[in-house]
């Protein structure tokens, strides 16, 4: 017999978390699914000392309870210009407040009440990013760590644990629309749950599968734009003065060769480079960072991406994606790593040239190699052109030492169409978070998930409980 539910969640990322707490004391039938572990059990090999990525299926740094964004740097970022597009979606007054909200359940849980981005520190240094020709986009930020984000999350599993099922270590195969109405999914061992609304959340690392499962209910997609770049390691006195200050900096910068938008993601200061495996049933490994409320290491790392919108008849962002860090992972069996130099030389980087390089390599398992093998010569021209237009703002960035690491490919789905309360063409079947294409951080996904959980309790009239 087929177990029915009020509400499925298919992700325990931080959209389906927060639809969960939404939800989780309206007095309704909640299941909460992922294919990924416990936080606990979520221990990469790389990290532990392997030498190189073992493949976990699912990986563990971007699959299990709290999603990718558990072993990110643990960044809440309170802006509704950044981190997603719930503006576009529901109205900036909306988004702001959803955003508030957000904020206010991570205190709740844990979150530090410090905020970066504020205060008068701020203005001068936008000011000279702007005489390089960079712009500098100060957002109130606060900053958990990896270790505080872990601390957090469970305590939001431990708070849902007793008023719904949480089901981890379980994949979702299939969804599928039932004559009656109800929504079912199917999971990796053949089991069938039915529901009467469903949210899909498969964060960035099921982006994939949802454009699969979009494509075959015949829902209409638009491509996102495809993020591709390297993962940049300096010192971290190179970047201290404006870490001090606005700990993440949102660097947009436009190539003066191509017009292209260029950007800094996720600054992780005191952090390390680490290894990740995402693309389901096709894996790809990419490169990322995290960081700490304590520093780690010496270094600063941030990842600098080239945002290209292509034109019709291109479809296929993710495949993309897929297909240049497969090329890396071609060349060095996982992740590549270059000195800035030698790159500017036409030189591969050495395992003696790096044992000499002032800068240390905090992910030991990366491959000396020669990033121009894998990146087209577009890309790596936007990327060399920003870093030298970055050591006008921190000088040092573009120094032959500093570190290069690729690929690093953010899989942001294909854009579902959706309704401003974030419901799909089917009725009753809603998608929210990074893989829906809604999101691109943590409050934002956060907040869609919330959205959407909003909008099953008002049409089932029950009244907000959290």
């Amino acid at each position: 017999m087929t177990r029915s539910y009020d509400v499925i969640i298919v992700g325990a990322g931080p959209a389906g978390i927060f639809a969960s707490l939404e939800l989780c004391n309206a007095g309704l039938s909640v299941l909460l699914l992922d294919k990924g572990r416990e936080i606990p059990a979520r221990v990469c090999p790389v990290q532990q000392g392997g030498a190189c990525c073992l493949l976990c299926s699912p990986c563990h740094i971007v699959s299990g309870f709290g999603g990718a964004g558990a072993f990110s740097d643990g960044k809440l970022t309170l802006s509704a210009q950044v981190g997603g597009r719930l503006e576009e979606l529901v109205g900036l007054e909306q988004a702001e407040e959803l955003i508030g909200y957000v904020d206010s359940v991570y205190l709740r849980f844990g979150a530090p009440q410090k905020v970066y981005g504020v205060g008068e520190g701020v203005a001068p240094l936008q000011r000279r990013a702007a005489s390089a020709g960079l712009n500098l986009i100060p957002v109130k930020l606060r900053h958990l760590g990896t270790e505080f984000c872990h601390e957090a999350l469970q305590a939001m599993q431990h708070y849902l644990s007793s008023r719904l099922d949480i089901r981890l270590r379980t994949a979702v195969t299939s969804i599928a629309v039932n004559d009656n109405g109800d929504k079912a999914i199917e999971t990796g061992d053949g089991e069938q749950l039915s529901c009467r609304y469903l949210i899909l959340a498969p964060g960035r690392e099921g982006a994939d599968w949802l454009c699969s499962e979009a494509r075959r209910m015949e829902l209409t997609l638009s491509s996102n734009p495809v993020d591709v770049g390297v993962r940049v390691e300096v010192p971290m006195t190179t970047m201290e003065h404006l870490t001090a200050t606005l700990y993440e900096s949102k660097l947009e910068f436009y190539s003066k060769s191509f017009d292209d938008r260029v950007r800094t993601f996720c600054m992780c200061p005191g952090g390390e480079v680490v290894m990740e495996s995402t693309g389901g049933s096709d894996p790809v490994i990419t490169v990322n960072g995290i960081g700490y409320a304590q520093p780690r290491t010496d270094n600063t790392n941030f990842a600098i991406l080239v945002s290209t919108t292509f034109t019709e008849p291109f479809k296929e962002p993710i495949a993309y994606g897929k297909y240049l860090a497969r090329l890396a992972n071609i060349l060095s069996g996982g992740v590549l790593v270059q000195r800035l130099g030698d790159l500017m030389d036409g030189h591969r980087s050495t395992p003696a040239r790096l044992q000499d390089n002032p800068v240390e390599p905090s992910l030991k398992a990366a491959v000396p190699g020669d990033l121009s093998f894998a990146l087209p010569y577009r890309y790596l021209k936007n990327i060399v052109e920003m870093l030298h237009a970055m050591d006008t703002l921190a000088p040092g960035v573009a120094s032959p030492y500093t570190l290069l690491y690729g690929i690093e490919v953010k899989f942001y789905s294909g854009q579902l169409k959706l309704t401003p309360c974030l419901e799909t063409e089917i009725e009753g079947v809603f998608a929210a978070g990074d893989g829906a294409g809604v999101s691109r951080g943590l409050v934002q996904a956060s907040a869609s998930g919330t959205l959407a959980a909003r909008e099953i309790l008002r049409r089932l009239g029950k009244r907000l409980l959290t």
